[in-house]
């Protein structure tokens, strides 16, 4: 495959990207626009003493608990997501070297080289670590969480299916 038949399909992936991920800011926001318009708030919290230090981190929305990022957790988790994404990369290219086609059409875009596919498998997994990253700036703490595991079960599914269609 040359290289100017894959300028058009790389620019014609970042146009569908940007008009996908453009409306993302709303969707993230904790509250819509006209709910916090009509929010009022009648009585100011007082401001806290200089000499009164909480000994604890104050839980934030549903009993969570404020956490580092890299927390234990989380490296686990990614971790997981990186495995995963390794064991999928690993059954793609078996498969793909011994005939098979790629389903994926953001992945087919890369799989015509081992080089193109492992840096379609690190570009995923750095994908999900931003968006859990993102998630946990906004304080969605749960789905900072939930990211990590939509991403392993689909790469597991990946691979079943690449197992099983060999």
């Amino acid at each position: 495959m040359s290289s100017n038949s894959l300028r058009p399909r790389c620019k014609r992936l970042i146009l569908i990207l940007a008009l996908v991920l453009a409306p993302a800011g709303k969707l993230l926001a904790q509250e819509s626009p006209f709910a916090a318009s009509m929010k009022t708030t009648l009585i100011q919290p007082a401001a806290p003493s200089p000499f009164v230090q909480p000994s604890y981190v104050q839980p934030t929305k549903l009993g969570e608990r404020e956490h580092r990022f890299w927390d234990r957790d989380n490296t686990i988790l990614f971790a997981a997501v990186g495995a995963s994404a390794a064991a999928d990369f690993c059954v793609t290219r078996s498969n793909l070297a011994h005939g098979g086609r790629e389903l994926n059409p953001v992945t087919r875009v890369f799989a015509g080289s081992t080089a193109g596919l492992a840096f379609n498998f690190v570009g995923e997994t750095a994908g999900s670590i931003g968006v859990s990253y993102l998630f946990h700036k906004t304080g969605h703490h749960k789905l900072e969480r939930v990211t990590s595991f939509v991403n392993i079960g689909v790469s597991a599914g990946a691979v079943g299916f690449g197992l099983t269609h060999r």
